[in-house]
């Protein structure tokens, strides 16, 4: 039999192996055999009597746990085998800690055994207290946000918020037992929680065809319960698309891409965010958003895992559990199939999930909004021209909005009509007041007036 997650051959004993060992105890368990080889042959120990009171007294030293250890025999060499139990406590051996995955004993250091450690003790880093932090860091505007919205989604009465903040706090299971703020009290509702946590940032860069050809970026910062309402509401001003059309005599201006199903990708890129590393970025390209967040999947999760029907383990639970209350989320599993099943009702691509560079990366593909206003015609009627004319400079200011470094010629090429045309139109839209030109106007930038 060879190895496995659960079995490891030692063809001799050595004290190193009490690592494999820890290895075995921190995983689910397993079984070292010795006096077999890599191939499961039985090779024999000659001192096997002497090692099963040896290794015994040795686990118990050096690991704090009892295994079972078994004399066995075949023909006439004798090998031992010894079975190590799963344990609900962290094992190291001289301070440091192994862990069993695969057929391969891995050192678990910096974040990875951090997150190790905490989760042997049932807890996530956003439980853990925030030392410095005071009741004064926390922002009574942003609590009273959090009420508006538990309220009107029905997950909190009327009166919930009719208590004093340290109250609210409590209530939120956001205090320690020796009531210090938890991290996630102040990455909710903090005044400045950059203050404590460097990387509690979005940022927004708008690029072309290539990473080396950015054009224009945004951070938010700030609490990130209202995180989400500030990206979202920076996409649909400066980076997205949102086509007319009309129904009847009702215009219509619908984002490109599923309004809910991006929020919710947001909303899960920061509940799942590991806030002890890099911000999250969102990269708006002409043909795509590329969406990624620092973080890691629960342990026995797979993307295949996240697609299906799966259990709700979010990777920062207190966090989360302000968010469900708050109406923004689900609590059950479900923020995957519904961004998918978003995309899948407007007739859009799905976007892809991948696990990549220690995170969660999105990729939402653009689908290219095409043109379809008539070109300027010689011979209409004056009430025509004028209808073509509106419904071309709506199309230049949107083109605009999404890329504010367009040239004159690639808004002609887009709208099918001369570069005078163009010229002509962005005259009338500065006279309107409604653009700016920031800047020369080889070098320079478009500017949308609010």
């Amino acid at each position: 039999m060879p190895e496995t997650q659960n079995i490891e051959y030692k063809t001799t004993w050595r004290d190193e192996y009490l690592k494999w060992l820890s290895g075995f105890a921190n995983a689910s368990g397993g079984k070292l055999f010795i006096g077999v080889d890599d191939a499961g042959s039985v090779v024999g120990l000659p001192d096997a009597q002497r090692l099963m009171e040896d290794i015994p007294n040795k686990i118990v030293n050096y690991l704090g746990i009892i295994a079972d250890l078994k004399l066995l025999q075949d023909e006439d060499k004798a090998y031992i085998e010894i079975s190590i139990s799963p344990s609900s406590v962290p094992i190291s051996f001289k301070g440091i800690y192994h862990y069993r995955s695969g057929s391969t004993k891995q050192e678990l250091k910096g974040t990875v055994l951090h997150q190790f450690l905490l989760k042997r003790l049932g807890r996530t880093w956003d439980d853990l207290p925030c030392e410095n932090a005071v009741i004064q860091d926390i922002d009574q505007d942003a609590i009273n946000y959090f009420f508006r919205k538990a309220i009107v989604s029905k997950r909190l009465t009327e009166n919930a918020g009719n208590v004093d903040l340290k109250t609210t706090l409590q209530n939120l299971d956001l205090l320690t037992d020796g009531e210090k703020l938890k991290n996630a009290a102040l990455l909710l509702f903090g005044k400045r929680p950059s203050q404590f946590f460097p990387s509690v940032s979005f940022k927004i860069g708008r690029f072309i065809d290539s990473d080396d050809d950015l054009r224009f970026q945004d951070v938010v910062e700030g609490n990130i319960l209202q995180m989400a309402d500030k990206v979202m509401d920076i996409l649909k001003s400066k980076y997205l698309i949102s086509p007319i059309h009309y129904e009847g005599l009702q215009r219509i201006e619908q984002l490109e891409v599923p309004e809910e199903s991006l929020r919710e990708a947001i909303f899960n890129s920061i509940i799942h965010k590991d806030y002890r590393g890099a911000p999250i970025q969102l990269s708006v390209y002409n043909d795509k958003l590329i969406l990624w967040n620092e973080g890691h999947l629960p342990e026995d999760f797979t993307i295949e895992t996240l697609l299906g029907k799966h259990p709700s383990r979010p990777y920062n639970k207190n966090i989360a559990d302000v968010f469900f209350k708050a109406g923004f989320i689900e609590a059950w599993g479900r923020g995957i199939s519904k961004i998918i099943n978003g995309f899948t009702k407007a007739n859009l691509p799905a976007p892809v999930f991948q696990t990549t560079m220690g995170g969660i990366l999105v990729t939402i593909k653009r689908v290219a909004v095409m043109m379809n206003e008539p070109k300027e015609q010689v011979n209409v009627t004056e009430d025509v021209t004028v209808s073509v004319t509106e419904n071309r400079l709506e199309s230049v200011l949107r083109l605009i909005k999404n890329d504010n470094a367009i040239t004159t010629t690639k808004l002609a090429q887009l709208l099918n009509v001369t570069r005078r045309t163009i010229a002509r139109d962005i005259e009338n839209l500065k006279s309107a007041g409604k653009i700016r030109r920031i800047g020369s106007d080889k070098n320079g930038f478009w500017q949308i007036v609010q």
